[in-house]
């Protein structure tokens, strides 16, 4: 569905994330519990509470985002959750990774009124992803997977694959 970027709404909740996020970044690392807690506050779904992202995290929504079982973020993990992210159980996603949701027209005229759209992610279980990578708009990575450091995840990807490069590709079965 279509929206607009710059809707009042849409700027409010926008801005409470990011208090969130300032909030949960500016806490000592030693605070476990109260990380956990806060991330179960900014995340849209937990499964069991343990999901450990290290600081800095930054997303937009936040309760777009949900997460599986024994979930691990590191440093710098990014989500663009204007539509639903969702990651299986016991998934690693290394530093500096990026997921994107939001969509924009590749006409001037067109992405200067503002005007954009989502869709969705998602990553399945068992899942490892490397460091530097980024995964676009509409993209499902199915189980078992790893993804290499610094690719760039532009279409599916299958259950049981290594896949690495830009654009990202299966070079093996597992």
């Amino acid at each position: 569905m279509v929206y607009s970027a710059i809707d009042p709404q849409l700027i409010e909740e926008l801005n409470r994330t990011k208090d969130l996020l300032q909030a949960y970044n500016n806490l000592r690392p030693s605070d476990l519990e109260r990380r956990r807690q806060m991330l179960c506050e900014l995340l849209g779904h937990v499964a069991d509470g343990s999901a450990f992202i290290n600081q800095p995290f930054y997303c937009d929504y936040g309760k777009q985002i949900s997460v599986g079982k024994r979930f691990f973020a590191n440093f710098n993990f990014t989500v663009l959750d204007e539509a639903k992210v969702t990651i299986g159980d016991d998934c690693f996603i290394g530093p500096n990774v990026s997921i994107y949701t939001a969509c924009h027209s590749t006409d001037p005229i067109e992405r200067n009124t503002r005007r954009e759209w989502a869709c969705p992610v998602t990553i399945g279980d068992n899942v490892w992803i490397g460091g530097s990578v980024t995964i676009l708009p509409g993209v499902t990575i199915g189980d078992n997977v790893t993804i290499g450091a610094g690719s760039v995840v532009v279409k599916d990807i299958p259950s049981n694959v290594v896949a690495v490069g830009n654009p990202c590709r299966v070079i093996k079965q597992i």
